[in-house]
């Protein structure tokens, strides 16, 4: 998969891109991505990109020619991209998303500043994202959140092909919990059904301690599942 991400701050990139499991996708080859500086595609002598909003208001908006060029140039490249605006108003953001996106062989993120991007960019927009019901600076941490569950989803990125099937979300509930060594710590002790060697009843607990952790921190999940 091709990844680019059109920013105004690309050095906000360098580390989540740079460290972990980004870093080793990009190095096994799963996955390439550029991060492209918005500003070199501003005809403003200063390199301006954004002004003010027409009909008044606060802030700024990022003006529309110079991520119209950016596009141009990029979708010159193969294969055709499929275009995102990271945006407050756009479609939550789900696993469900992650792995439809996961399927494309080429995206390319906007991300949005100020006080968003002028209307007309959205012509040539193929979906708007938003990560929450909440508010950031820009667009830049939800590009990562988003490259980040995309790109652990393609394949040979995870050790353990498996590994993200039965994590939360992907089954439809919150995850079970999860334990390691030592057995017993401060007086903690890890469940003796895990340490059984007895897989039936291990999935049995699992998906036991799944249902009622969802039930209690995320019970919308459950709605309709139980009909």
């Amino acid at each position: 998969m091709v990844i680019e991400i059109l920013t105004l701050f690309p050095k906000m990139f360098e580390g989540p891109l740079g460290e972990s499991m980004m870093k080793r996708a990009q190095r096994k080859g799963a996955v390439k991505i550029r991060v492209v500086d918005l500003r070199r595609f501003s005809r403003d002598k200063h390199k301006k990109t954004d002004d003010r909003p027409f009909g008044g208001g606060p802030g700024m908006v990022l003006s529309v020619e110079p991520i119209h060029l950016a596009l141009v140039a990029l979708k010159k490249r193969r294969p055709s991209p499929y275009v995102i605006l990271l945006s407050a108003g756009g479609k939550l953001f789900t696993q469900r998303s992650a792995r439809r996106l996961s399927k494309q062989k080429r995206l390319i993120f906007i991300c949005g500043h100020y006080e968003g991007v002028d209307e007309r960019v959205k012509r040539w927009v193929d979906e708007e994202i938003s990560i929450g019901e909440y508010v950031l600076t820009c667009g830049e941490i939800p590009a990562m959140v988003i490259v980040d569950c995309v790109t652990r989803l393609l394949p040979g990125v995870l050790g353990d092909a498996t590994s993200s099937d039965s994590e939360s979300f992907e089954i439809g509930f919150v995850e079970y919990p999860h334990y390691t060594r030592p057995r017993v710590y401060q007086g903690m002790k890890v469940p003796g059904v895990l340490l059984s060697g007895d897989h039936e009843k291990i999935s049995e607990w699992r998906m036991q301690k799944a249902l009622l952790r969802t039930l209690k921190v995320r019970p919308e999940l459950l709605k309709g599942k139980f009909r």
